[in-house]
C-alpha cells in the first residue's frame, strides 16, 4: 500500500475518527487522511455500541452538545445513498425513587434552559408510550420526544461517504508505529505501511488512545472500563418503534430491536483495565460475557417489564469503552507537542456523540478563542499537573459506576 502525505492524520476508524473527518471536511479542510489498524472501520468499540442517542444532560453546554449529535443524525438519515440508520422513537427516564423524581425535575430546568423539548409524564401518559411496561412503581418518568437510536456501523459509513465526498481519504490495515518531530512539533506519522508526512495528528484511538498518546510522549488517564449489554429472544408486546428508555435508580437503559430487547447496564461494582498493562500492538483483555451481571440487569428489569428475568438472551455486546477521572472528554491540541491533537476519553459518548465532539474538535483547532467549555476538554489539564495513576482509575471507573448520577442506596448501590 503506498500511502499519500496529508496536512492532517487521524489515528482510529471509530465512530469517533470518523466523525472528526467528516466535521473536518464540512469545516473546509479536504487534506485530511483517516488511518485504522483493523481491516475495516468500527471494527472494535464502535461494533459494540447499543446506539442509544439521548439529550437529557446535567448541564446546558452538555444538553446543547447532544442536541446537536441528534440533529445531525436526523439530517444525516435524510441522505439518499448511505444512512445512519436513525429512528427518532424518542425516549423516557423511569424515577422509582423520590430522589431521581427529584433529579428529573432539576433535569427538566437544564433541558428547558438549553431549549431541548420534554415533558414530565403522570403514569397514564407514560403507558400510552410503553403499554407493556408497568409504571406502577415510577416516582416520575421524563419524556424527550426527540431522542432515537442509531445503528454504530451504519454512522461510521455514512461519516465515511460524506467525507470521502469532500476530499478525505481512507486507509485501513495501517498501524502506527511512531511519530517523527521536528522542533518538538509533530512532522510525520511512522506506520507499517510507511512514513505519513503530516503537520496535524488527531488521536481518535479508543482504547487505544492512551498508547498513541504515548507515542508523543503524552501520558494521560484514558481508562477502560468493561461494559455488556443483551439483545434477547423475540418477546411480546415489542415493537421498533417503541420509546429508548433508562432507569437510573438501577443503572439500566434499553431499546426495542425490532421485536427484541437489548438492555444493558451501569454496574456498581465495574471492571476495569489498564492500559499500561498491553502494548500498542496487542489488545486489551478479550471480554467474556459475565452472565451473572446480565443476568442481574434481566432481573432488576422484571419489575417495569415482567418476564425479563426468564428471557433467553440471544446475543452480548461487550467492549472497552474509555472513561476519564473528571468524566469529560479529552479533546483539543495539546500545548507539549504542537500539533497533536486529542479526541478520546468520551465516558461511553463517543458514538452518540460524535457529531458534537466533530464540532468541538473544529472549534479546538481553528477559533482562536474557543468557548471556555471547549478549554475545559483540553488534555492541558492532565499533562501540567501531577496526578497518580491509581487514584485516576478509580476516580474514571466512578463516572462509569454513577452514569446516571447517584443512586438510592436502597434500589442498586444511558
Amino acid at each position: 500500500m503506498s500511502l499519500n502525505d496529508a496536512e492532517i492524520v487521524i489515528v482510529g476508524g471509530g465512530a469517533v475518527g470518523c466523525a472528526m473527518a467528516y466535521a473536518l471536511t464540512q469545516a473546509g479542510q479536504r487534506d485530511v487522511l483517516l488511518i485504522e489498524k483493523q481491516p475495516g472501520l468500527g471494527e472494535v468499540t464502535t461494533s459494540q455500541g447499543a446506539g442509544l442517542c439521548g439529550q437529557v444532560r446535567d448541564t446546558a453546554e452538555r444538553t446543547r452538545l447532544a442536541m446537536v449529535s441528534a440533529k445531525t443524525f436526523a439530517q444525516l438519515q435524510r441522505d439518499a445513498d448511505v444512512r445512519p440508520d436513525w429512528h427518532a422513537v424518542g425516549s423516557i427516564r423511569i424515577a422509582e425513587s423520590a430522589a431521581n423524581a427529584a433529579r428529573f425535575r432539576e433535569l427538566k430546568t437544564v433541558a428547558d434552559e438549553a431549549k431541548l423539548e420534554t415533558e414530565l409524564l403522570d403514569r397514564a401518559e407514560a403507558s400510552k408510550l410503553w403499554p407493556a411496561i408497568d409504571f406502577r412503581r415510577a416516582e416520575a418518568v421524563l419524556w424527550c420526544p426527540t431522542d432515537g437510536y442509531m445503528r454504530p456501523k451504519d454512522v461510521v459509513n455514512t461519516y465515511r461517504h460524506h467525507a470521502e465526498k469532500s476530499g478525505a481519504k481512507f486507509a485501513t490495515g495501517v498501524a502506527v508505529e511512531g511519530f517523527d518531530l521536528v522542533n518538538g512539533r509533530v512532522d510525520g506519522v511512522r506506520t507499517n505501511q510507511g512514513r505519513i508526512a503530516c503537520k496535524t495528528v488527531i488521536n481518535a484511538a479508543g482504547a487505544h488512545a492512551y498508547h498513541i498518546a504515548r507515542l508523543a510522549g503524552i501520558e494521560l488517564p484514558i481508562v477502560p472500563v468493561r461494559h455488556e449489554y443483551f439483545i434477547s429472544v423475540p418477546m411480546p408486546g415489542l415493537r421498533p418503534d417503541l420509546p429508548c428508555f433508562r432507569v437510573p435508580d438501577t443503572g439500566l437503559y434499553g431499546r426495542c430491536e425490532q421485536d427484541r430487547l437489548l438492555l444493558g447496564g451501569w454496574e456498581t461494582k465495574a471492571l476495569r483495565t489498564d492500559p499500561r498493562s498491553y502494548d500498542l500492538p496487542g489488545a486489551p483483555p478479550p471480554v467474556e460475557p459475565d452472565w451473572p451481571v446480565l443476568k442481574q440487569f434481566a432481573q432488576d428489569f422484571t419489575g417495569l417489564l415482567p418476564g425479563t428475568s426468564d428471557v433467553k438472551m440471544d446475543r452480548v455486546g461487550r467492549g472497552w469503552p474509555t472513561f476519564t477521572p473528571d468524566g469529560r472528554f479529552i479533546l483539543g491540541p495539546s500545548c507539549r507537542v504542537p500539533g497533536f491533537v486529542m479526541a478520546g476519553g468520551c465516558n461511553a459518548h463517543g458514538i452518540s456523540g460524535s457529531p458534537g465532539l466533530g464540532q468541538l474538535l473544529v472549534e479546538a483547532m481553528f477559533e482562536k478563542k474557543p468557548s471556555e467549555y471547549v478549554q475545559s476538554l483540553s488534555p492541558d489539564r492532565f499533562t501540567e499537573i501531577k496526578w497518580d495513576w491509581q487514584m485516576a482509575a478509580v476516580a474514571a471507573q466512578r463516572v462509569y459506576e454513577t452514569y446516571y448520577g447517584a443512586r438510592e442506596s436502597s434500589a442498586a448501590g444511558v
